[in-house]
């Protein structure tokens, strides 16, 4: 993989969102559990359908491992519907929740002994879990310094030429792993922002028009390889 110096228009990027957005106080949870679950239910839907699938499980008691793991499997199915995809999910969550009690105790707090390698090898292998949700739940329940890229993060950096359309999952974040600094807050604030601006700006049809984005630099776009 061939790469440009690209750093300053990484920082500008983030310096241009942050001071049109501010702070996104993300991801939406109250405990590491919940986001840990909002992860997975998110998959192939949107926030507000997952907002009200964990609203489900609240109300009727079942946010949490042992919850979610004592109620039958049509039952859980019932209450994350809104989510989509809710019978293959709900058998998610009970592998997720088994898997937790299998290697954390029961304990998302218990990740933070384990380095991020071997934590993401550890989510990898359970059924369900890709490199997003993974990289997701590192992020944003364990609070490790992981970055998430997801088809907001790809749409941007493609758009402003900075990759190609070729560029794989592991090659756009290693973009950012190893140009910018590694801390938690900053991965956790640059992803969110990415997210905010295609809600408002760079959606599948752009509306270019106020994007803070509109006039930077574009990037040659770089060289990636897949092998």
């Amino acid at each position: 993989m061939s790469r440009q110096p690209l750093p300053p228009l990484l920082t500008d990027i983030y310096d241009r969102l942050f001071a049109r957005f501010g702070p996104q106080h993300w991801w939406p949870g109250e405990t590491p559990f919940e986001i840990a679950i909002g992860a997975i239910l998110t998959q192939n839907t949107n926030w507000r359908n997952v907002e009200r699938a964990i609203a489900n499980l609240k109300q009727a008691g079942m946010l949490s491992a042992d919850g979610i793991l004592d109620v039958n499997e049509n039952a859980l199915a019932e209450l994350i519907r809104p989510s989509g995809y809710f019978r293959q999910k709900a058998a998610r969550l009970k592998i997720f929740c088994r898997f937790l009690g299998d290697n954390f105790g029961g304990e998302i707090g218990r990740m933070a002994d384990f380095d991020i390698h071997t934590l993401r090898r550890k989510l990898l292998s359970v059924n369900g879990i890709g490199p997003e949700t993974a990289d997701s739940i590192i992020l944003y329940a364990a609070g490790k310094p992981v970055f998430v890229i997801d088809a907001y993060t790809k749409r941007v950096l493609l758009r402003h030429g900075i990759i190609d359309a070729k560029a794989g999952y592991h090659h756009m974040q290693e973009l950012f792993h190893a140009n910018i600094e590694h801390d938690e807050r900053l991965f956790n604030e640059y992803h969110a922002l990415f997210v905010r601006l295609c809600k408002e700006h760079c959606m599948k049809k752009p509306q270019c028009g106020g994007c803070p984005l509109q006039s930077i630099d574009h990037a040659p776009s770089m060289s990636f390889s897949n092998q």
